[in-house]
């Protein structure tokens, strides 16, 4: 009788540690899931390095057609360089934007250069079949720096910009003691200059376009 009392004990001391041990085995495993599943966040949420380079297209004026390579250092800096083309000659280009928050509002300094072109088919085309080609639009080039202020919409993979503001553009005017002369025809009166002139002008001027990075 007192042994069975006493194996009815141990079976229920054995059974009771068991128990024990399996829920503490089953508590521990979901803190070890808790823990794991919180890490794992926390590593998907690492940012990834934004791409540096891309291509830019734009349109605007005095810059024209633009096509740029773009560069981006850092979140807030970007700058680019590349070819344009006004329909009389083809141009150079450079600048660098300022972006305080990555993308939103931007302030951006440009400069390009327009080789000499001639300007006389764009003026026909606009004025009509009756227009005579002049001496001082055979030779079209110039210099201008922008100074814009604008937003920009995205910042990964593809950006939308609209920038406006003030450019000087300078340009040197060709050719015009042949227009004088022509203009004069058998007049006695003439006029001349020993030097090309050059022109000055500070104008208001925009420009839109969009950003493709591709690494």
């Amino acid at each position: 009788m007192a042994k069975n009392t006493l194996s009815r004990i141990a079976l229920a001391v054995a059974l009771l540690g068991g128990a024990a041990t399996a829920q503490a085995a089953t508590a521990t495993q979901p803190d070890e899931q808790v823990a794991a599943q919180a890490q794992a966040p926390l590593e998907q949420k690492v940012d990834r390095p934004l791409p540096l380079l891309g291509l830019m297209l734009g349109a605007g004026v005095p810059d024209g057609a633009t096509a740029s390579a773009v560069v981006r250092p850092l979140s807030w800096v970007r700058a680019e360089g590349g070819l344009s083309y006004n329909m009389i000659s083809k141009g150079v280009r450079a600048g660098v934007s300022l972006l305080p928050f990555g993308s939103g509002p931007s302030a951006t300094l440009e400069a390009g250069h327009y080789f000499n072109g001639n300007a006389n088919g764009i003026a026909r085309s606009i004025a009509g079949a009756g227009f005579h080609d002049s001496a001082i639009l055979q030779q079209v080039g110039y210099d201008y720096v922008n100074a814009h202020l604008g937003l920009d919409f995205g910042t990964r993979r593809v950006v939308f910009f609209l920038h406006g503001g003030m450019s000087y553009i300078r340009a040197t005017v060709h050719n015009v003691n042949e227009q004088l002369a022509s203009s004069t025809g058998s007049s006695s009166t003439t006029v001349s200059f020993n030097q090309d002139p050059m022109v000055r002008v500070v104008t208001p001027s925009a420009k839109l376009g969009f950003i493709f990075y591709i690494w």
